[in-house]
């Protein structure tokens, strides 16, 4: 079978932004409230590093639990890898994620700035000067078979749409408005002459809406 390239669990707010602006290390959001877009995801059971008991069930569940299924490697941009800009300053400071990345997979992240390869716990990351199909074609020997995720930000999310690698995505549009960031889309509906679309609102206020290509 055919190694998918896969968008998973990507929130975005209700006008299409997957970040707000000004993002910086204390804010890797911007000025949005990850805690307000991402809502949907931290109430559930399955969030990874949930230290308590209870959490929701049903579908936004689902979709938190099944993450990881059947994913061999991750794509990103810089900015999700980190918030620094231009040559790296630090090599010691190896990302937002902390000694135990939650990926447990090869990383490839986009750069026009690279850096040697590391490795956190399970997770190796790559720093790649390439266009997306060039990525892609790394990120898949590296997956074993497996698919590839497409993690983001947004503007990445966009050159692989743009250059018509994606098969599939999930993307939440949680009922928050943010004016202004890094933008996905302006409707989900510029989509349709490539994807088919499946829209299923949840109990928790987000919408998801599931493409697939035509």
């Amino acid at each position: 079978m055919a190694q998918l390239l896969r968008v998973q669990n990507f929130t975005v707010s209700r006008d299409g932004y997957g970040a707000g602006k000004g993002q910086s290390l204390e804010r890797p959001f911007g000025h949005a409230d990850p805690r307000e877009l991402m809502a949907w995801a931290l109430a559930t059971a399955s969030f990874p590093g949930r230290t308590g008991p209870g959490g929701s069930r049903g579908l936004d569940d689902y979709f938190t639990r099944d993450f990881a299924h059947g994913i061999g490697a991750e794509i990103m941009g810089r900015n999700k890898f980190g918030p620094q800009r231009g040559p790296w300053q630090d090599h010691e400071w190896r990302g937002w994620w902390g000694e135990e990345p939650p990926f447990h997979t090869p990383v490839f992240v986009m750069t026009h700035h690279v850096r040697p390869s590391f490795t956190l716990s399970d997770t190796t990351f790559s720093f790649v000067d390439a266009d997306p199909a060039t990525v892609l074609e790394q990120a898949r020997a590296a997956a074993g078979g497996l698919d590839v995720r497409l993690g983001g930000g947004a503007s990445v999310v966009r050159q692989f749409l743009d250059a018509d690698l994606v098969d599939t995505l999930h993307v939440a549009v949680a009922p928050v408005e943010l004016g202004a960031g890094s933008r996905l889309w302006t409707s989900p509906d510029e989509l349709l002459d490539r994807f088919h679309r499946e829209v299923v609102p949840s109990p928790s206020g987000v919408t998801h809406h599931l493409f697939w290509r035509r």
